[in-house]
């Protein structure tokens, strides 16, 4: 079955850098955009960035331009996002999700799967 497996959130400081992963399985992984997501307590699910299929075109959320980086792994079914110089405003839980095909899209109910997240916690 299809699985998205979210890795490496935890607890860091104001200023440091994360890199968060994501593990695809269960479905043709070269043939979809993919795409992460951040939850804040008490918020809905916000676009963080996205990556079409080929990995040739990237796409950023207003808040993490410039400071953050997707990127992807074809032959290992992976994903990533490199977060630097982070804040306290990007805790939350962040979601790896999947659509088929060469869109994306900032409004999260487009996405096809998502996985079960991973948490970042900022503290200033």
């Amino acid at each position: 079955q299809v699985q998205l497996v979210e890795s490496g959130g935890g607890l860091v400081q104001a200023g440091d850098s994360l890199r968060l992963s994501c593990a695809a399985s269960g479905f043709d992984f070269g043939n979809y955009a993919m795409g992460w997501f951040r939850q804040a307590p008490g918020k809905g699910r916000d676009f963080v960035a996205a990556i079409i299929w080929s990995g040739e075109s990237t796409y950023y959320g207003d808040s993490v331009k410039g400071r953050t980086t997707i990127s992807r792994d074809n032959a290992k079914n992976t994903v990533s996002l490199q977060m630097n110089n982070l804040s306290p405003e990007d805790t939350g839980v962040y979601y790896c999700a999947a659509l088929v095909g060469s869109n994306w899209y900032e409004e999260p109910s487009e996405w096809t799967y998502w996985g079960q997240g991973t948490q970042v916690t900022v503290s200033s």
